[in-house]
Parts: structure tokens; sequence; C-alpha cells
């Protein structure tokens, strides 16, 4: 008894600690702003809740856009669109009224219908605002992806410039400005992206303000002496890693802050991306193309202060709280389960099951909707959540009953062959349930892995039990299961697959591919018991 109090207390420590250690604010620069100052301009796309650009039936409410311009105004001096329609021709005379100005997009497609409409309406507005509207922006990354060509957008540009009185310019990831340079020569000025997040090798947050200085310095000699306005810079808060790029509160706080710090030193121009947290881009770019903006969706509350530290894990102490709940819960159930005198490795092993689930069920729960996209997103997420809610429970008696972990034919071979035992059977099903998200979850990381997650929370959780298993309980006698067998292939080839691809300086990438492997280790060392 005295080891299991002991390991019960260990354990609890263990979780608040770690947890402290993930929520404690992290310090920020010096505020970059000063009293009163302003940002020189920041994107804005109004849609909310289930409003989408996709949806061409969508206009926004005057009055949504106002309450946004309104909030707006006590941060920036401007704000960037993107487009005409939509409703997005009420942003001028609403920004007009707050004293803001505007850089006043008109959208360029493949259709050039639809681009002499969005022209036509943008120079329209141009007209009748000319002291609101900074500059017409004609297109948006529009060469990136292939709708227009460099030779017909510097057309375009000459046409539009004939017919306005603000200046005009295109905008564009800075790689592209490079590749056409006729249409520098046709625009007032330069407007580049530059996003170290998104770069083909992505940038650390540490070093993002110095990539976007020497990338600006690099356009900026290039087409002089042209001025360069960044035209989008900004950091996700949520997201998948790319190489040594996290998303997170924190790293979106310090890259902001440093750009503008280093902006203002240098003397030049800088657009933030983006005002509100764009929930409707989920769907084309991933969990991390919703997350990049200064408020959230929800709430439409700023979500750091200037020079002010920022927590990771806002609700860390809840999160810990129930993660020192959900760990007293598994050595619940191992003293309900448990069967006569426990040998004294056990509660070791038990805490392992206890950590696993009580570190990481926190972190689960907060991310199920901020990753859940679509139906089948909702799925996956919710059966990951099960599995990591279950698996030390239930793991955890079958390891005070000394039972096995059963064959998956246990459960889905002939009924002759099916078990009746209720905790083998819950072991077999979660171990099912286990198996079919981690497949899923590789898979799609070796095959379409872009905008995809990697969700080593919920994993730890349903995973470690069943290895904490393999390694302290006796292994049975018999042949290994052909399902077993393939699942354990097809989980370890796909983390000597994704490690690489994502390089090693990914951890949520490292993360996931040690509990593929020991997820394989575990399904390797079940056996068929011999008839």
């Amino acid at each position: 008894m005295r080891l299991a109090l002991a390991c019960i207390a260990v354990t609890l420590a263990v979780i608040a600690a770690v947890w402290v250690w993930l929520g404690t604010p992290i310090p920020m620069p010096h505020a970059p702003l000063k009293p009163g100052e302003k940002l020189w301009c920041l994107s804005y796309a109004p849609y909310q809740g289930s409003q989408t650009p996709y949806d061409p039936a969508t206009v926004i409410p005057a009055a949504q856009i106002e309450a946004d311009i309104a909030q707006m105004s006590k941060i920036t001096d401007c704000v960037r669109v993107y487009a005409t329609d939509q409703g997005l021709d009420q942003v001028v005379p609403i920004a007009k009224r707050y004293g803001m100005q505007v850089l006043q997009g008109a959208w360029v497609s493949n259709d050039p219908v639809k681009t002499r409409i969005q022209i036509d309406a943008a120079l329209a507005i141009a007209e009748r605002y000319p002291e609101t509207v900074r500059a017409i922006i004609v297109g948006n990354e529009a060469l990136l992806r292939g709708d227009i060509s460099g030779p017909d957008l510097a057309a375009l540009i000459r046409d539009v410039k004939a017919k306005s009185k603000v200046p005009v310019t295109y905008a564009d990831v800075w790689e592209f400005w490079l590749r056409s340079p006729e249409v520098a020569a046709n625009v007032d000025f330069i407007t580049i992206h530059i996003l170290p997040y998104w770069e083909d090798f992505p940038i650390p947050a540490r070093q993002a303000a110095e990539h976007v200085d020497a990338i600006r310095k690099r356009i900026a000699a290039a087409f002089a002496p042209k001025d360069v306005v960044i035209g989008e810079v900004g950091w996700p808060s949520q997201g998948r890693m790319r190489e040594g790029a996290l998303p997170s509160p924190a790293n979106q706080a310090e890259v902001i802050q440093d750009v503008l710090a280093l902006a203002a030193r240098e003397n030049y121009r800088v657009n933030v991306i983006e005002a509100y947290d764009a929930t409707w881009k989920r769907a084309q770019e991933g969990v991390v193309g919703g997350y990049w903006g200064l408020f959230d969706a929800g709430h439409r509350q700023m979500k750091f202060v200037w020079g002010a530290p920022v927590s990771n894990h806002p609700e860390w102490k809840w999160q810990a709280a129930g993660g020192m709940v959900f760990a007293l819960l598994v050595f619940g159930v191992a003293f309900w389960t448990r069967r006569g005198d426990t040998p004294s490795w056990l509660w070791p092993a038990i805490s392992l099951n206890a950590l696993a689930g009580g570190i990481t069920i926190g972190w689960t729960i907060a991310n199920v909707p901020i990753e859940s996209i679509g139906a089948g997103g909702w799925v996956r997420l919710l059966a990951l959540a099960i599995a990591a809610f279950c698996a030390p429970l239930v793991v955890t008696a079958a390891m005070m009953r000394g039972v096995a972990v059963p064959p998956l034919s246990r459960l889905l071979g002939p009924a002759s062959a099916r078990t009746r035992d209720p905790v083998v059977a819950a072991v077999a099903l979660l171990a099912i349930l286990t198996l079919l998200v981690s497949i899923v979850t590789a898979l799609g990381l070796v095959f379409d892995p872009r905008y995809r997650d990697f969700p080593f929370a919920p994993l730890t959780a349903a995973i470690v039990p069943f290895f904490v298993h393999s390694v302290f309980m006796p292994r049975p006698t018999g042949p290994r299961g052909v399902t077993e067998v393939g699942g354990a292939l097809i989980l370890a080839a796909s983390a000597l697959y994704i490690v690489p691809n994502e390089t090693v300086h990914n951890w949520q990438a490292l993360w996931l591919g040690a509990l593929l492997v020991l997820s394989a280790i575990s399904l390797v060392r079940v056996r068929v018991a011999q008839s």
C-alpha cells in the first residue's frame, strides 16, 4: 500500500509540474508600438461563423463590418481587404467614418469577366473615396496560383493605373516578384508577402524577424528605387509544425512584435495578417489556416497584449486539475479491479498509464474543437478522444486482473473464438479503435501531410498503456496474429517515413513517430493462444 500511495503522489506531482511548465506565460519583447501608436495596416476578412467567401451567395451585413471596424480602429489606422464583392464594398465608407484608410483589393482570378467586375468596382470605390483608399491592389497571389501570366497581369495593372487617382500595386509571395520583373516595372510600389512559416524551408519563430528583414532588403535591392511594402506578415497560433516552425500563441505574439519592432527601426511599412482568425480557411489550409488572427474568431478578443507574457495554454490550471483527477481515476480502477496481493512492480506500471492519460487528457479535450474539420474530422478526433480516455482505464483493469491483450480475432473472429469476458472484450475493442485511428493518422501523414496535424496528445494516452502492458505483463505463448503483424508493419514503416520527411527539427513528428513505433512493438507482442 505504501508503494501504491507513493506512486500516486509522484504521479500527481509530475502532472502538476508538467502543466506548470507548459502553462507558465512566456516573456515577450518590449511593446513594439509607442503609447497611442497603431499598426500601419491589418488584413481584414469579415466572415464569421458559417459565412465563407466560397459561397457566392454570401453577403456580409454592414452592421457586422462596422462592429469589426470599430474594434480594429483601436489598434490600426488601416485595413487591407482582398475583394469588392460579398459586402466588402462597404468597408471603405465605414472605415472613412472611423478615420481609417483602406488598401482596397481587386480579386484577380482565372475568369476575365469576374476579374473585370472586381477591377471596375475597386476603381469606382477609389474614385468616390480617394482620401480613404491608400492604394488599389490588383490581385492577390494570382501568379502563385497560376491564374494569370506575368505579362497579362502587367497589362492589367497598366490599365488600372491609367484610370486610377490612387497608387496601384500587386501583392504576392516575394519569390514571384523576382520571377515576374515586368509586373514590378508597372506598379507604383511593390507589395510582398513574407510568411516564414510557409516558406519552402520553414523558418523557426525566433529567426522569423531576421528572415523578414533579409527578404525585404533583397527585394528592395532588386527593384530599387521602388518602395517595398510588406503586404502580409504573421504567424499562426494553432496548427501543425513545419520542420522547426511551431504555431503557438506565444510564437505568434513574439514574431509579430519582433517584426514590428524591426520595421520601426528600419523605417518600413508592414501590413499584419490578419485581424481575425478565419475558421473558414481551415477547409482549404488545414487547422493552421484558421488561426493567424490577432483576434480570436469566437469572442473577437485580442489574443495577447503588446509586450505582456503569453501562455501557450491559458487554461492550464484546469487542464492540470483535470489530469490529476484522471490519474486518480486510473488508480481507482487499479484498486477496484485488483485480485489479492499486487506485485510491487505493477504500481509503477500503473503510474505510467496514469501519467500518459493525466498529462495529455486536458490537451486532447482542448484540441478536439480546434483540429476537427468537417464531419469526418469530428468523427476521427472524437474516436481519438474516446481511445485516449478509455485506454488508460481499461488497460489498467486488465493489468490488475492479469489479462493479456487479446488478438483482434477474439472480437472480430468466428463466434466460437470470440470472448465473453467484458474486460477482454473492452481491451480488444480499444486495441482495434487505437489501431484504426493510428493507421488513419499515419497514412494521412505519409500520403497527404501538408495540412494534417499530429495528434500526439490523444495517441499518447491511447498507445502508451498498451505498450506498458506489453513490457510489464507476462507474454503468452503462441503465434502472432496476421492482423497485428500487418498493422505493426504499416505503423513502423510510416514512422520511418514521417520523421525524415518532417525532419528532426519537428518535435511533433518525432513524438508521433515514437508513438507509432511503440504501437508496432505492442502489436507484435500480442499472441494468439494455442487451442
